[in-house]
């Protein structure tokens, strides 16, 4: 039995999405990397990171979100929207779902408002050579996922 309702618990999961644990430590982390960032201290693993914030598409609730960003020209940053798996991360859907309630907090600096735009075509190719350049790491897990990863520019208001 015990068999069957594991079984079960995979089945209800739609493939490619993180099960309960894993969501799980996503958060502490997340929120342990956000408190380091409002306390001034902006990477992670070699990348510069920043909080997205945005608002739940289906809760209309805020979310914090830490992403690895890239510099685009004095005032634009980069992010992409990777993370592994078959589909987006859900501060993808809820940044396109709500772009205009969309702020960053830099390291050490209170939140600005972003407009996000999604690059595509040469846009998109021109900002992601640039980031796999500075983070090959991206995209060695660009290179075995089935999905295109997003990249977003992310512009003050």
């Amino acid at each position: 039995m015990a068999q069957n309702q594991q079984a079960r618990g995979r089945a209800a999961r739609e493939p490619g999405t993180p099960g309960a644990l894993s969501r799980w430590v996503q958060r502490k982390v997340n929120a342990r990397m956000n408190r380091k960032i409002r306390r001034g201290r902006g990477t992670f693993m070699g990348m510069d990171v920043l909080i997205l914030n945005t608002v739940g598409r289906r809760s209309g609730q805020p979310r914090q979100t830490p992403v690895a960003w890239f510099a685009d020209g004095a005032d634009a940053w980069l992010i992409v929207a990777s993370g592994g798996g078959s589909r987006h991360p859900d501060w993808h859907a809820n940044l396109m779902a709500h772009p205009d309630r969309a702020s960053i907090e830099l390291p050490g600096r209170a939140a600005m408002p972003v407009t996000p735009h999604r690059l595509d075509g040469a846009d998109h190719e021109q900002a992601w050579q640039r980031i796999a350049a500075a983070q090959p790491r991206i995209a060695k897990y660009q290179s075995k996922s089935d999905r295109e990863y997003p990249v977003i520019r992310l512009t003050p208001r």
